[in-house]
């Protein structure tokens, strides 16, 4: 996660009226994102640590701000993928009292391709762009089947180092790619996001070596806790290395490659962009600001197996690989994957802290993109287990669809 940082000055010539009413002026020339910033400048330079009104309004506008943070921009193509509006699902939970104990943003229920449910919440809206946070390293998982499919990566069994020298010598010679998708390369880190001495919160904050991307600076000087492929340990940082190979692989901007191989061919309704870090690599891990509907069709890309109109993305054998158990986890319900969340019924999410995901249920053809703002940025008793309560909710009244013959799946 980025750790950006903030330094505005802000103040009026009170004796000038002239200056005070160019003030005003400029003020209202500002979309209400912006406006929502500056109403609610965090006084952190971490995120992780905003009160819960400057999350509200970052997280609609992270993008904005290139004192904050840089972003490449990921391009949207000609066309735009339409969402067929179907007949309106029926949720048997009261969605509104579901959205304000979520703080959710949006709703964006898919089932074959059909847009069958849609809320926004928090003043935002469909034409808005909120940040996906670890939504994003699915997208980047994604990317490495994709440079499989190029040619750009060999074999996931490769060592890590014959793509990013820059680790030679550290605790990831014998690591492979297959287990920093799996965060099981054994290498010690903290992923407290509640304790600023955390790694996860210090990461991106580190003065790199010269010559090197930060987190792969970073990195190379952690220990290591157990044998590569023995522990599974979630890790953000490991995410970032994984994009920092593929961008070593590919030759390629993150962000570039991203619409190259799907945003701008799948038919996104948006540009998109993505943080970058310090030393100017995409955050991997995280900060991917997108319309709500464009993941969602994101989601329809994976559910469709990776293929866009009969070209390839990623191989033939990449998404049952990918969306398959490989490791148990400490979370309820859940497993883990290739930068995926697992669940026993087939079923697969993305899942980012304070409540962004993209849950996809290849058997009943249908996905679901969410945002939120939730008071903790995680809470696997409270928030997210209510999250995953209402996925089953939307399970079920797709059941009810498919039994009384209304919408056939697949």
């Amino acid at each position: 996660m980025a750790a950006p940082k903030w330094s505005w000055r802000m103040g009026l010539g009170l004796g000038s009226l002239a200056v005070a009413g160019l003030a005003v002026a400029g003020w209202y020339s500002l979309d209400k994102e912006t406006r929502a910033v500056v109403a609610s400048l965090p006084t952190n330079s971490d995120v992780l640590f905003w009160s819960t009104e400057q999350r509200d309004a970052g997280f609609r506008a992270l993008d904005r701000f290139p004192w904050l943070a840089q972003a490449r921009t990921i391009s949207k193509g000609d066309k735009v993928r339409a969402l067929p509006q179907g007949t309106p699902l029926e949720i048997a939970a009261d969605v509104d009292a579901y959205m304000t104990r979520q703080r959710a943003s949006a709703i964006v229920v898919l089932l074959d391709g059909e847009l069958v449910f849609e809320r926004y919440g928090l003043d935002f809206g469909p034409d808005g762009r909120w940040t996906s946070f670890s939504v994003a390293k699915s997208l980047t998982s994604t990317l490495v089947g994709a440079a499989i499919q190029d040619g750009a990566i060999a074999s996931l069994d490769d060592k890590v180092t014959r793509y990013i020298p820059g680790l030679a010598g550290s605790e990831y010679d014998d690591v492979t790619v297959r287990q920093l998708l799996t965060m099981s390369s054994g290498v010690r880190w903290n992923e407290d996001y509640t304790d600023p001495a955390s790694d996860v919160a210090r990461f991106n904050a580190h003065q790199p070596e010269d010559g090197l991307d930060v987190t792969v600076s970073y990195m190379r000087r952690l220990e290591r806790e157990a044998p590569p492929g023995e522990k599974w340990v979630y890790k953000t940082g490991e995410t970032n290395l994984i994009g920092v190979l593929v961008s070593e692989a590919t030759g390629k901007p993150l962000a570039d490659y991203l619409s190259e191989k799907i945003w701008s061919p799948f038919g996104m309704e948006q540009d998109a962009t993505w943080l970058l870090g310090t030393t100017g690599h995409e955050i991997s891990g995280c900060c991917i600001q997108a319309a709500t509907r464009d993941m969602a069709r994101f989601g329809q890309f994976i559910l469709e197996g990776g293929v866009i109109d009969g070209a390839r993305v990623v191989p033939e054998w990449w998404l049952q690989e990918a969306t398959s158990t490989h490791y148990a986890t400490d979370r309820p319900r859940r497993s883990y994957g290739y930068q995926w969340w697992t669940y026993d019924d087939g079923s697969f999410a993305a899942g980012g802290i304070f409540g962004q995901g993209i849950f996809i249920d290849p058997d009943r053809r249908l996905v679901i993109a969410s945002n939120a703002n939730w008071p903790l940025a995680t809470d696997d008793d409270g928030t997210d287990k209510d999250r995953d309560a209402f996925y089953d909710a939307v399970q079920a009244a797709a059941d009810t669809r498919n039994t009384a013959g209304v919408h056939l799946r697949n």
